[in-house]
């Protein structure tokens, strides 16, 4: 687990865990804080809890991430045409402005409303939603969208839009610990430390 500076590129704190969990975020930015750095917003994934976890720190949920999970409801080609006038409003995310992007999501709401709301009744008698994909997409969006735009409402603190910086960090490593395939854990640890010094 790795936390890092996104305006210097510094590596703050790093630690190994088995998983990821919102306890271990606290405390990872709690020894941050510990060592006398000033937090002034955080980028993330968007890990279910973890932007609520902060309220007097901006957290800014990296777009790359949401454009993600609305590709896995609705692929990169949906054949419905409310699915693709969805994807084409997700895709404007990363290069968008707020009120632009919160409006086209309103306006595709408002003339998609219906359509998302059909239903019908299964084998067991209960009715269900037709298109649920769809619905889960939209919900992610409206649910994720306090966290979207952070960078745009806090101008002044140049805080990135995604992960790309960490996440990019990450490929490295992977790509050179595939070439060092048999190391031992220990070894592999010794080597992550190096490679994060570097």
């Amino acid at each position: 687990m790795v936390f890092k500076d996104g305006i210097t590129g510094i590596v703050l704190y790093k630690s190994y865990v088995k998983q990821e969990t919102n306890v271990l975020y606290i405390s990872g930015l709690a020894e941050i804080i510990r060592r006398g750095i000033s937090i002034q917003a955080i980028v993330c994934d968007g890990r279910k809890g973890l932007l609520q976890l902060l309220p007097s720190t901006p957290v800014q949920m990296c777009t790359f991430h949401q454009v993600a999970i609305v590709r896995r409801y609705l692929t990169k080609r949906p054949k419905m045409q409310a699915s693709k006038e969805l994807w084409e409003h997700v895709l404007l995310l990363k290069q968008t402005d707020k009120e632009s992007f919160v409006g086209g999501l309103n306006d595709w709401y408002a003339k998609w409303q219906y359509f998302l709301n059909e239903r019908k009744v299964d084998e067991k008698g209960k009715k269900r939603y037709i298109h649920k994909k769809l619905r889960s997409a939209y919900r992610s969006l409206k649910t994720n969208l306090p966290w979207l735009f952070i960078w745009y409402d806090n101008m002044d603190l140049k805080i990135p839009n995604t992960t790309n910086s960490i996440d990019g960090h990450f490929a490295d490593l992977k790509n050179k610990l595939r070439s060092h395939n048999g190391l031992s854990i220990a070894r592999k640890k010794k080597f992550i430390d190096e490679f994060f010094k570097a």
